[in-house]
């Protein structure tokens, strides 16, 4: 990952602290601040549309489908709060006490967030081009992996017709959903012939299946590597 100063980028003090105040913070007690909720708002459609470009870009022969999955496998929490770790953005954050104690500077999902309004400010302080260096810089790593994060694979089609050889078929559930409206996470359940194997998060219902059917498949894969191995 190229050198990214936060500071140089977001040259407007004041959209910097926003982005990094959670409203944890902002709400605590005597405190009149705003926090980052409509900056994270912004910068998610800020990098929808940079990655969406990026990719549609640099890959002319992907389906929409492949599209698709290999945006929502760069723009995952996953990925920005590997991101968010990176630039050390943990330390930066203004967060209440209730925050702090539970280990809100370690949460991938606080994390994630704080990237998406650190987009938003930089978007406002410095404008579009800007914003747009800043997403593809910082997000290098993941760009160039982007088939390595298996971009345009159907987890759940995978998954199903792995099950399906065993006489088996996947299932899934919400059973859990996070944040406001406008930036909820979802934490989906996948069952296995009505049994559930394992959850996962997404910014959608579709996302978490995904991810889901993705870990579960990973799972499976290991389990019986480790038969056949055993077998020999």
């Amino acid at each position: 990952m190229k050198p990214v100063s936060l500071s140089e980028r977001i040259k407007d003090p004041v959209l910097l602290r926003q982005a990094l105040t959670h409203s944890s913070f902002a709400n605590e007690g005597y405190r009149q601040e705003i926090h980052n909720e409509r900056l994270e708002f912004l910068g998610d459609a800020v990098l929808q549309l940079v990655v969406t470009e990026w990719l549609y870009s640099t890959h002319p022969q992907w389906s929409e489908g492949q599209l698709s999955q290999a945006r929502a496998a760069i723009v995952c929490e996953a990925t920005l709060a590997e991101l968010a770790v990176a630039l050390n953005v943990g330390p930066m954050l203004r967060l209440g006490r209730g925050e702090e104690r539970s280990g809100g500077r370690q949460k991938p999902s606080l994390l994630a967030d704080a990237m998406e309004a650190i987009m938003g400010a930089c978007y406002l302080s410095e404008g579009f081009e800007v914003a747009r260096d800043f997403v593809l810089d910082s997000l290098e790593f993941a760009l160039k992996t982007v088939e390595g994060r298996e971009a345009g694979r159907d987890h759940k089609t995978a998954l199903n017709d792995w099950l399906r050889r065993q006489g088996q078929e996947a299932s899934y559930q919400v059973v859990a959903s996070y944040g406001p409206d406008h930036a909820k996470t979802f934490e989906v359940e996948v069952l296995v012939n009505g049994e559930p194997r394992g959850r996962a998060l997404g910014r959608s219902k579709k996302e978490a299946e995904q991810q889901a059917a993705r870990q579960l498949l990973k799972d499976l894969t290991v389990a019986a590597s480790s038969v056949s191995a055993d077998g020999l």
